[in-house]
């Protein structure tokens, strides 16, 4: 635990160093990638997130594809997430920790989600995922089997994060090259 509270100590520092702009141009870069990725391309129904302004900027993604696909957005309900369905701009309303979520439809079809986009804190070559601390996607993701991709800048990825038993980890890492 006290290795997990460093590592995103460690990360903070590094977030600290890029602009707003800077962190704004990868983002667009790493979703340009994202796009590209057959499993993205194929996929009908898409789990994604309404990025923190530390997180790769999901917002003008989940607008681009929202009348192509079915894209859903997680919701903090007490210790869990629950999902709904994005409906556009006008339908957010600013949820915990200030997370813009959707008051669309509560979606419980998990089976049906062909890929899950996660971010995370953290992630390692071997697909492990480092989050804030608080577990929400560790006890929501069990139940989805699609594929999980965690999405991030490329100086979140690290060497390797400490894991648990409870610690779910992706299918693939999605970035930037490094160097």
């Amino acid at each position: 635990m006290e290795k997990k509270k460093e590592l995103r100590k460690q990360i903070a520092l590094k977030k600290a160093g890029y602009s707003t702009a800077a962190l704004n141009l990868l983002s667009a870069e790493i979703l340009n990638r994202l796009e590209e990725l057959s499993v993205f391309q194929e996929a009908h129904t898409v789990l994604l997130y309404h990025s923190l302004k530390d997180e790769v900027n999901t917002h003008a993604f989940i607008e681009k594809w929202a009348d192509k696909k079915k894209i859903l957005l997680p919701v903090v309900a007490g210790e869990n997430l629950e999902l709904h369905a994005y409906t556009g701009p006008k339908d957010l309303r600013t949820g915990s920790y200030g997370i813009s979520e959707p008051t669309g439809e509560l979606f419980t079809a998990y089976e049906t989600i062909d890929v899950a986009i996660i971010p995370g804190v953290a992630f390692d070559a071997n697909n492990h995922r480092l989050g804030r601390g608080k577990g929400y996607y560790d006890r929501l993701l069990p139940h989805i089997p699609a594929f999980k991709i965690g999405l991030c800048f490329p100086f979140q990825i690290i060497e390797d994060i400490p894991t648990e038993k409870t610690d779910i980890s992706m299918d693939m890492i999605h970035s930037l090259p490094t160097g």
